[in-house]
C-alpha cells in the first residue's frame, strides 16, 4: 500500500480549469513553489472505516519530478525519485526496489506534488466544496489501471494541507502535512539514492 500511494504522490501539481478558488488556491501553490519540506502523518482505513495502518515522517520535494519521502514510524522505509527511477529502500527488509518513473506514474497518476503533466488527461477533475476549514479539489482516474478510484487534495488558504486517497477495496487513506517550509534550500544529495552495500535489488536499475 505505502509504495501505490507514493507513485500517487509526486502529479496533480499543475494548472487545471476547475472550480475558481480551488484553481487559484492550486495555482498559488504550485506557482510559488520550487522546493518543499514537510512533516506528514498517514492513516490508512479498510471498508468498514476502521484504521488499520498507522505512519509518520518527513517528505522533501524539488520541481520537477525529484522527492525524497522518508518514513520513520513505525518502520524505515525511504522512497526516492530522482527525476528518472524511483527508488524504494524497505530497510527491514535489507531490500531495494528501482522502477523507471516514468513508468511508475503512467500506471497510476503518480507525482501528485512534483510532476509536471498534463493531468485533463489523466483525470476528470471537480470542486470539492468546503468542508472542516478546507478547500477541496477532487479527481478521478480516466483509466481504469490504477489502484485509486479517487483522490482529494485540501488547501487551507494557500498552502496543501491534506489528501485523501480511496483505492478500488473501499480503503481510504489520509495524509496530513505540517510544518510546510516552502522554497527551503535543498541538497541535491536529497535526490540521489545508491542501494546500500549486501541489499536486494529488484528491478531495472
Amino acid at each position: 500500500m505505502i509504495r501505490i500511494i507514493l507513485t500517487y504522490i509526486a502529479v496533480l501539481a499543475t494548472s487545471l480549469p476547475v472550480h475558481a478558488d480551488a484553481r487559484a488556491r492550486l495555482d498559488a501553490f504550485v506557482g510559488g513553489t520550487r522546493t518543499l519540506k514537510a512533516q506528514f502523518s498517514q492513516q490508512v482505513f479498510d471498508a468498514s472505516g476502521r484504521k488499520a495502518q498507522e505512519a509518520s515522517g518527513v517528505m522533501f520535494l524539488s520541481r520537477p519530478g525529484k522527492f525524497r519521502w522518508v518514513y520513520k514510524k513505525p518502520y524505515s522505509q525511504v522512497i526516492v525519485g530522482d527525476g528518472k527511477k524511483l527508488w524504494i529502500h524497505d530497510e527491514d527488509l535489507d531490500q531495494v526496489t528501482v522502477r523507471k518513473l516514468d513508468q511508475a506514474i503512467g500506471e497510476s497518476p503518480a507525482a501528485l506534488l512534483a510532476g509536471n503533466n498534463d493531468l485533463e488527461k489523466l483525470f476528470e477533475l471537480k470542486p470539492g466544496g468546503d468542508q472542516a476549514g478546507l478547500e477541496w479539489l477532487e479527481a478521478t482516474p480516466k483509466g481504469k489501471e490504477g489502484s485509486f478510484a479517487k483522490v482529494r487534495l485540501g488547501f487551507k488558504g494557500n498552502d496543501l494541507t491534506t489528501m485523501e486517497l480511496q483505492d478500488n477495496f473501499g480503503q481510504t487513506t489520509l495524509l496530513r502535512f505540517s510544518g510546510l517550509e516552502r522554497n527551503p534550500a535543498l541538497g541535491s544529495s536529497l535526490f540521489r539514492f545508491k542501494p546500500p552495500k549486501g541489499v536486494d535489488v529488484l528491478g531495472d536499475e
